[in-house]
């Protein structure tokens, strides 16, 4: 084999000679690895007969499944990068027919010109928002590659918003890079999507859409009516956890104008949610089957929430490692250790040892929230639940002063959240604790 000096002298180093070098000087392929394929060329449009272009139809199909690249040697370290909700992957396994729907919905409108709205619903941890960014993600290649119309992308989140009316303000900033009070926020929207005038179609993602109601109803209003606007060119995604919030909560006047494009999101399967936990540490073999299998079950049978599913692998995985200096596999006793963790918690052991009444009026807090998809409600409401709920049961109804103790009991161990200030049954109350926590500190057979 020829050895080149590559310590002579620089001016002997002639084109041919430092191109052999480079040549040589190549990393070699690390055992085991994969030659990574270089990306599909675009395919370019093709002019007809007549010299207009022909209108290229994107294809719909997911982005093929990869894990993000190891950033770290160690399987327990790399098993926890992966296993964290922040990780996200190039496409998610399960929601490819929503996947689907959501990509076929936006496309067809950017290419017609027009507007539209589609309503989202599904409990939380059902990758609702996570599949419409894939969708829009994968949209905005097909721009790059000249299949698709330029557009813009609007993202909003009722929960990161001080004021439902600063949906306004947030709405324009992204649009036209603009500052400007509500008020004048408001006509310059209502400018903008009303003036006929060649420009790009806008997709507005409005995350947490129950937390933008106000009792007015008016930035509701305005979201859903500027895509019916001739020139609008807005194309609303709502996502909100309730499947009937429309019709409930908002005016007759807002659900007309909402429409009848509904795409739900049903709760995670423990065969999903084992096909979701797999697909992140596949590679890996450090859980055991019936481990893996075990966590998928126990979350389904409760709230079907992957995010609760992969919080409980990610602690799995911290015990095991902490065991026997991380030699051996994540097992059914971590799991087991995980799960005791994850629901021992101190509010959760308060719920168990609430008192039977007190019981009553937390399933009543988490029935008037799954009624209306509203996470704050009035008390009035609450008790009217707990009326209907006692006289099914077959237990002594309690009069509203006895329900309004049990809420400032429940108060004040922190459960629950009172509003201040008001002493009568329409104050506002709400639950200081998930849902899925009360569901399963109240479910006996657990």
């Amino acid at each position: 084999m020829d050895v080149y000096d590559y310590k002579s002298d620089e001016s002997d180093r002639t084109p041919k000679k430092l191109k052999r070098i480079a040549t040589r000087r190549k990393d070699p392929p690390i055992k085991g690895s994969k030659k990574l394929s270089s990306a599909a060329p675009v395919p370019t449009q093709r002019a007809s007969s007549k010299g207009t272009p022909k209108t290229k139809v994107l294809q719909l199909c997911l982005p093929k499944k990869s894990l993000p690249e190891r950033t770290v040697t160690d399987d327990f370290a790399v098993a926890k990068e992966r296993l964290h909700v922040s990780c996200s992957l190039q496409s998610l396994p399960c929601r490819e027919s929503e996947f689907a729907n959501v990509l076929t919905f936006v496309e067809c409108r950017i290419h017609s010109q027009t507007g539209g709205c589609m309503y989202i619903s599904g409990v939380p941890g059902t990758g609702k928002t996570a599949t419409v960014k894939q969708a829009i993600s994968q949209l905005q290649q097909a721009v790059e590659g000249g299949e698709l119309p330029e557009f813009n992308f609007v993202e909003i989140n009722g929960f990161k918003l001080t004021d439902p009316k600063q949906a306004y303000v947030s709405i324009l900033k992204q649009l036209t890079e603009q500052d400007a009070t509500v008020e004048h926020a408001v006509s310059l929207l209502e400018k903008y999507f009303s003036t006929k005038g060649k420009k790009s179609s806008t997709v507005l993602l409005v995350d947490e859409l129950d937390l933008l109601w106000t009792q007015k109803q008016q930035v509701l209003y305005h979201l859903f009516d500027w895509p019916t606007k001739p020139n609008a060119q807005l194309i609303i995604l709502a996502i909100a956890n309730t499947m009937d919030f429309p019709e409930r909560v908002m005016m007759n006047k807002i659900s007309s104008r909402l429409g009848l494009t509904r795409l739900a999101f049903q709760p995670y399967t423990f065969q999903q949610l084992q096909e979701i936990i797999s697909s992140r540490v596949q590679d890996l073999r450090l859980f055991e089957p019936d481990a893996v299998q075990f966590v998928a079950r126990k979350v389904a049978a409760v709230s079907g929430d992957a995010r609760r599913a992969l919080d409980i692998c990610l602690r799995a995985t911290e015990l095991a490692q902490a065991e026997k200096e991380g030699r051996g596999m994540v097992g059914m006793v971590h799991v087991n250790g995980a799960l005791q963790e994850m629901f021992s918690s101190p509010k959760i052991m308060a719920m168990k040892l609430c008192s039977s009444y007190e019981k009553f009026f937390l399933k009543s807090l988490v029935a008037e929230f799954r009624r209306t998809g509203v996470e704050e409600s009035s008390f009035k409401n609450v008790y009217e639940q707990l009326d209907g709920l006692l006289r099914v049961l077959g237990k002594e109804v309690i009069s509203v002063a006895v329900a309004m103790q049990l809420a400032y009991q429940l108060g004040s161990m922190r459960l629950v959240l009172l509003q201040p200030g008001k002493i009568d049954i329409l104050r506002k109350i709400r639950l200081n604790v998930s849902t899925e926590d009360v569901i399963f500190a109240l479910d006996e057979s657990v």
